[in-house]
């Protein structure tokens, strides 16, 4: 499989406690970004009428799938109880330990997930398990274990994958991969990574100013979701988006 580069550094339960000390931290001071908001809304409000029942897993305040209606989960509970304030219905539980009955949804996301977990086999199998027949997958994750760098340290992941690798990953589950898109706001420049990782373990305050009153506005100008059918050629793309269909 992909290589994890921090499995000789940290322990599952250290890699568990980085996530949430990190993002129960980041979402209790940002401000929740509606999912119309993103591109992802296109494609996921074409799939809403026909697959009517909807998980998503870890959103934080970062959601993609209508918040009314939808059951989340989430490791974070100032990210669920602002949710639950939007008509959410929400549990607090990770992606490995589920508690919700076989062939429950129809249409699951969870976007940048995978690579933050130490089994991710166990993840998927839990996704394949809630997946009716004929379900949606949406899910993102970073690419080219090579292209490792501090960021990938500094949120937690646990690898990159290769694509071939994520395509079998996928596959061993009962997931087909249907449509791929590139995926990611991250800046091209690891200079502005840099300064933004800095910003945030030493001027928190001033870094969370920015997260809630820029990031949100600068949702405004991603550009479309461009969908390409099976999965797209992947050697200059660091993040990947996927729509998986559950065979």
């Amino acid at each position: 499989m992909s290589i994890d580069r921090t499995n000789t550094e940290r322990t599952n339960a250290e890699l568990l406690d980085i996530n949430q000390k990190f993002y129960n931290t980041l979402w209790g001071d940002a401000l929740l970004v509606e999912p119309e908001r993103f591109n992802t809304w296109p494609l996921v409000s074409s799939l809403l009428e026909i697959h009517p029942r909807r998980l998503e897993v870890a959103p934080g305040l970062r959601p993609r799938l209508p918040i009314q209606g939808t059951q989340f989960v989430d490791i974070s509970i100032s990210a669920l109880n602002k949710l639950k304030m939007r008509g959410a219905l929400t549990e607090e539980s990770s992606i490995s330990q589920l508690s919700f009955p076989d062939a429950s949804f129809d249409l699951l996301c969870a976007l940048d997930i995978i690579e933050h977990v130490d089994d991710d086999e166990g993840a998927l199998a839990e996704l394949s398990r809630l997946a009716a027949p004929g379900a949606v997958l949406l899910i993102s994750t970073p690419l080219h274990p090579e292209w490792w760098t501090p960021f990938d340290d500094f949120v937690g992941h646990r690898r990159r994958y290769k694509p071939e690798e994520l395509v079998a990953l996928l596959a061993r589950h009962g997931f087909t991969v249907s449509q791929s898109a590139v995926f990611g706001m991250k800046p091209k420049s690891s200079r502005w990574v840099d300064i933004g990782m800095w910003f945030l373990q030493h001027r928190r305050k001033r870094a969370m100013w920015w997260y809630n009153r820029v990031l949100p506005f600068t949702v405004r100008f991603q550009k479309p979701l461009q969908l390409m059918l099976g999965l797209m050629p992947t050697d200059d793309i660091a993040e990947v988006f996927l729509v998986c269909k559950r065979v």
